[in-house]
């Protein structure tokens, strides 16, 4: 599964969500994260795994036009962030290869991480519509880990082999890709 068509009502959301943007290409991807999560496509909370202050900071950057109206998405009360015990983790690796070019980077760290506590392909559980979705954002926002998974390791599996890589412990069985028997369950097309 590379990709999945999006019903109407999805497309409708992500149409609204984009036309309330000033078009930057986190915005594009944000809104079709945004629109999956309104129809319960998405492992993330209606906040994108972010607290509703941070939430309401990135729909003021990246969706200005309806801002005073995405209020109404944000929870009545403080809904709570689910943290899993590599969250911290996850979001410091991703931190740790970004571009440096807007703060909203921190967000988009956040959301992926949360996104991982998910059982499907990280595109998937995050409400986007293909892995090339989550190439292109991965690309924008921490580019040289993009570089660093030049094999093309589906995205979760990665992201867990990275930290293992930095913490020294073990997630895989073998010491190197090629000689896994997981091979294929890592680097077979989505």
């Amino acid at each position: 599964m590379n990709a999945q068509v999006q019903p109407p009502r999805i497309r409708s959301l992500y149409s609204y969500w984009v036309g309330c943007s000033d078009g930057d290409i986190n915005a594009i991807y944000l809104a079709r994260m945004l629109a999956s999560q309104a129809e319960g496509h998405s492992v993330l909370g209606c906040c994108l795994g972010l607290s509703p202050d941070a939430f309401q900071s990135l729909l003021q950057r990246y969706f200005p036009r309806c801002f005073p109206m995405a209020e109404d998405w944000l929870p009545a009360q403080d809904e709570p962030v689910h943290d899993f015990p590599e969250q911290d983790s996850l979001t410091r690796l991703l931190l740790s290869f970004r571009a440096a070019r807007d703060e909203s980077e921190t967000w988009i760290a956040n959301i992926l991480a949360s996104g991982c506590a998910g059982q499907e392909h990280l595109w998937y559980d995050l409400g986007l519509w293909s892995r090339m979705d989550l190439q292109t954002l991965l690309a924008h926002n921490f580019p040289e880990l993009v570089r660093r998974n030049h094999l093309d390791m589906k995205w979760k599996k990665f992201l867990y082999r990275q930290l293992c890589m930095d913490t020294g412990l073990t997630y895989c069985r073998s010491p190197s890709c090629d000689a896994c028997p997981d091979y294929k369950e890592c680097f077979a097309p989505e």
